[in-house]
This record gives C-alpha cells, sequence and structure tokens, in this order.
C-alpha cells in the first residue's frame, strides 16, 4: 500500500505518545490545569492545547518546537522527510541528520509542505517596514484638488458665490463634497442645502457625502433626504447636510414659504447639481431665498455646462450673473483646453463621433440637424430610421461591453429593446416610470463586470447622475438643439482609464456633429466662454 505523502501536524500529535506531548505542552501549563482540574489533562486536551499553543509555520520555523515535532515522527515518515530535504540518510540516525540540517538552514518551504502547512505570504505580527505609503480612504487627484481649493478660496470672499465647471466624468460631485466636508466641520452648528432635480443626482449627492464624511468629517452628522417618498421632518433639519429636490422644495414653499426661510436662517452652504438650472424662473427665486438669507451663506453651482442654451448670449449670461462671474475650472499648464489634458492623462476617454444618416419621409437622405425637433415623434415611428439605430448598436456590440441609447420617447425606447432583445442582444428599458427596485436591479446589472455586451435603452433618466464606467458607446437617438443635453448624454460614455474607465469612446448621434460644440467635447466645454469673460478666476492647475 503507497502511503500518503507527509503528515500532517494534527495528525502527528493525534499519534503521539502521552509523554511527548506533555512535554510539547510544557510543564507550566500543566501545572495550571492540574491546580484547576485534573481531570483535563487527557490526551485528546493535549493535542487541543499542543495545536493552540502556535500557528502550525510557527511551530516549524521555532527551533524548540520543531525539534520536539520531528522527534514525534516514525521513523517512515522521516526518512521520507529527509529524501524531500535531499540529505541521503536513513535509519534510525536520521532524527540526528534532519535536526542538525534545519538548525542550520532554517525552515524551508520543503518543509512546510511536508506538513501541510500553507506559506504565509507575510509573518502576522512581523517586522514593520521602516517606510510605508499610506492612502487616504477619499483622495482628489491634484486637479481636482486645485479646484476644490480655489472654489473654497472664493465662496470666502464677499458675495460668496462661485461655479464649478468641470466636464461630466471628471469628479464635480466628489470635489464638491470634499469642499462640503471641510466646510461643514468649520461650521459643524449650521446646515449645508444641497440642491438637483433629478433623484439620480440627488441620490448620488447623498450617498457620496455618506462616503466622505465617513473618512473627513470630525464628529456625527444628519443626513436628510427630502425628494420622492421621503418626508423627513425639516423643522428639526437644524445641522447637518440637507439633499432636496428642487420641485419637493419648491412645493413646500408655496405651502409654506416660512419653512425656506427658516432653512435659509440654518444654511451657510447652498450647492446647485446641474447649477445651470439654477435660474430657471421657480428655481432661481428658491435658490436665493435659502442661499442669499443671511449675510455670508455661500452659494456654489457644479456644472459641465455653464450655459442655458446653446447661442442666446443673454439667457446664458443670467446664469454668469447669478454666480458673480465667478467660474472655477480645471487650468492645466501646457493645454488651452482643460478636456485635453484630461483625456491626455487617461481621465476622459478619446471619443470618436459619428453622424447616422437618418433618413426622412419618404426616403430623401435628410440629415436631422439639432433644430428639427419636429422630427422626435417620426424618429420613434419611422421604420427606416430605426432599422438604421438598431444596426449602429448591433455593430457597437461587436466591440462594446456597455452601450447606452438615449432614445426620442419611452415608447421609441421600448421599441429599440424589444428588437435587440429579439435579435439576440441583452437590452432592458429605463425610463422615469420604471419602478425603482428594476431600475436599480438593471443598472446595478449594467455597471457590473459580466463580458457579455450590454444596452440600456433610456428616455429622459440617464442624463445626469448616472455613472457606469465601463460605459464605453453611446447612441443618441434623439433630436436635440440643447448643447447642455446633447453634452450631458455624451458625457454618459467618456470616464477614461484612470478613472475607472475606458481609453476610447464611440459616439453614434443623429444630431449634426459640423454645428458648433456638438462634435467635439472639447469645444462644447468652452463654448460658454464668452458670457463669463474674465470672471472665470482660476489658475493653472500644474
Amino acid at each position: 500500500m503507497i502511503s500518503v505523502p507527509g503528515i500532517s501536524i494534527r495528525e502527528l500529535l493525534e499519534r503521539a505518545p502521552e509523554a511527548a506531548l506533555r512535554d510539547f505542552v510544557g510543564e507550566a501549563l500543566l501545572g495550571v490545569l492540574a491546580i484547576l482540574n485534573p481531570e483535563l489533562l487527557t490526551k485528546d486536551n493535549l493535542v487541543v492545547l499542543a495545536l493552540r499553543s502556535a500557528e502550525p509555520w510557527q511551530m516549524l520555523r521555532d527551533p524548540e518546537s520543531r525539534d520536539r515535532l520531528i522527534a514525534m515522527l516514525p521513523v517512515a515518515k522521516a526518512t521520507e522527510l529527509a529524501e524531500k530535504l535531499a540529505l541521503g540518510v536513513t535509519g534510525n540516525r536520521v532524527f540526528d541528520r534532519l535536526s542538525d540540517f534545519l538548525r542550520k538552514n532554517g525552515s524551508d518551504n520543503r518543509l512546510l509542505e511536508f506538513f501541510g502547512v500553507a506559506v504565509p505570504e507575510r509573518a502576522p505580527g512581523g517586522e514593520e517596514s521602516a517606510e510605508r505609503t499610506v492612502k487616504p480612504a477619499y483622495p482628489l487627484f491634484a486637479h481636482q484638488l486645485s479646484v476644490a481649493d480655489r472654489a473654497r478660496d472664493a465662496l470666502r470672499e464677499h458675495p460668496h458665490k462661485a461655479l464649478v465647471h468641470m466636464p461630466t466624468g471628471a469628479g464635480k460631485t466628489r470635489t464638491a463634497m470634499h469642499l462640503v466636508c471641510e466646510w461643514h466641520n468649520r461650521a459643524g452648528d449650521r446646515l449645508v442645502v444641497w440642491l438637483a432635480q433629478s433623484s439620480e443626482l440627488l441620490e448620488q449627492a447623498a450617498s457620496e457625502f455618506e462616503r466622505a464624511w465617513s473618512s473627513r468629517g470630525r464628529s456625527a452628522a444628519n443626513v436628510y433626504r427630502y425628494w420622492g417618498d421621503y418626508e423627513p421632518d425639516l423643522s428639526q433639519a437644524r445641522t447637518g447636510v440637507l439633499v432636496a429636490g428642487f420641485a419637493k422644495l419648491y412645493a413646500l414653499y408655496r405651502r409654506d414659504p416660512n419653512m425656506i426661510l427658516r432653512l435659509g436662517d440654518r444654511a451657510t452652504l447652498t450647492v446647485v447639481d446641474e447649477a445651470h438650472q439654477a435660474v430657471a424662473p421657480t428655481y432661481g427665486s428658491l435658490t436665493s431665498f435659502i442661499s442669499d438669507k443671511r449675510p455670508g451663506n455661500a452659494l456654489l453651482g457644479l456644472t459641465a455646462t455653464p450655459g442655458r442654451t446653446w447661442s442666446d448670449i443673454a439667457k446664458d449670461a443670467e446664469l454668469s450673473a447669478f454666480f458673480d462671474n465667478r467660474k472655477i475650472t480645471i487650468e492645466a499648464e501646457g493645454y488651452e483646453n482643460a478636456v485635453d489634458f484630461l483625456i491626455d492623462r487617461g481621465f476622459l476617454a478619446r471619443p470618436t463621433f459619428r453622424v447616422l444618416e437618418a433618413e426622412a419621409g419618404a426616403g430623401d437622405g435628410k440629415r436631422i440637424t439639432a433644430g428639427d425637433t419636429d422630427e422626435i415623434t417620426g424618429l420613434g415611428e419611422n421604420d427606416r430610421r430605426n432599422v438604421q439605430v438598431l444596426n449602429a448598436i448591433e455593430d457597437l456590440a461587436t466591440r462594446h461591453r456597455r452601450i447606452i441609447v438615449f432614445a426620442a420617447s419611452v415608447g421609441h425606447a421600448h421599441l429599440l429593446s424589444s428588437i435587440l432583445t429579439l435579435r439576440g442582444t441583452e437590452s432592458h428599458v429605463v425610463t422615469a416610470s420604471t419602478d425603482r427596485n428594476s431600475r436599480e436591479r438593471i443598472l446595478r446589472r449594467f455597471k457590473g463586470n459580466g463580458v457579455e455586451p450590454q444596452v440600456v435603452c433610456n428616455y429622459g433618466v440617464l442624463t445626469t447622475g448616472f455613472d457606469a464606467p465601463n460605459t464605453s458607446a453611446a447612441v443618441i437617438a434623439r433630436p436635440t438643439k440643447s448643447l447642455v443635453l446633447y453634452s450631458q448624454m455624451v458625457g454618459r460614455a467618456i470616464r477614461g482609464p484612470a478613472a475607472g474607465g475606458n481609453a476610447t469612446a464611440e459616439i453614434v448621434t443623429v444630431v449634426d456633429t459640423d454645428l458648433s460644440g456638438f462634435g467635439s467635447v472639447a469645444d462644447a466645454f468652452v463654448n460658454w466662454e464668452d458670457v463669463w469673460g474674465n470672471g472665470g478666476r482660476s489658475e493653472a492647475t500644474s
């Protein structure tokens, strides 16, 4: 019968004579047990005590314990070990030879393997390195830190207003949360109010603050969610962070304007995400009631598109004036445009644009342009156009694992997704009517690391607040004349490898990319510089 090579320490101890076990355990421990309860000194308990005396690897590296274990080996096993160590000795002399060899050479991996002991990567409790790098739990990249610092400095100056302008995917929320944490640490008995429109942006902000504060906060802080079905008692919201939806807060203002004024009394900082919406008639007054209630209250805007329109300078100037013409952006030394810097450094993917020449009417080959808003319904119903869109999606699925589609309507999203599914491409629909559990399930799967291509067809809900770094292709199947909306859609697919995304991205669009800003992320980023002028008070980030 062929014996199994080696022997476990447990088996060796179980086979050992009781006298050898007592010697291994030691007189000190045996003496204490004899006083407490002599009946505990059974052979089985001696085996347990021996096993608990040290980790197996420690027993084999300690010369005294190792010699005792070697002495317990049957002659056949001792000979087997000697052969494994290439000692060339047999008989009773093998024990002395093993002890001498191990005393001179120490315990190598062959000894550990013989006893079935895993080799530890690093000995627990071992000597620490003289130099170690400790990484922060909630870090910023250098360009983000520069923006956060300059925004903080701007908010401390009268009239305490500034707008942070960073491309989609460059980390606006994370950058702002560093500032929010610093601000709240300094004024912990006051309230920070974070305003946004969509539930996606609001949940992103609340969750991000919780992550940031867990490592950067100095004390416990309350987070109040006030949108959708969330109904905290705002009369008790005196300190912490209130994350509120514009629509719900405006409804409260209509019912109880004094409550909004009380929030203004408690607020020390108001943050408006997607700040280009801040000057809409209803939202602008609401924001001002809170941020202007007390002298010294600060107002911070966040946006990738510091304008309201594509070409109406007067309306865009309203936004600039609302934030006192103070725009803080990324300005890297050697680059005229922050987007070029972010692409070169891998924070953003390098996008390529392809226009889908959608057929119109009877098939006259007309290209849909940004002004063709009357074509939205037609795009969802026209079979030839939809075939082109579907072919484009399926083509992208041959080289991209995650593709996001911006449909022209809810019905259009369902139409595209249904046909893709029938034709063998995994596809799901997310719209405003998708229930919360289904949406979370679909998006969690989309954000996962599965290797099979997945497509999400959405209408009106994933343009903001949606972060899926694996997304490397977008199909913009809806016409729009809004450069703001268009930039948001493009931004969903251009997270770069330095931020967990991809080196390149493909954008297939029905919008005419010859229009200013619609064919280049970099051009879109600087489209509104004329209305901000020299008010963009940003320094070079080297």
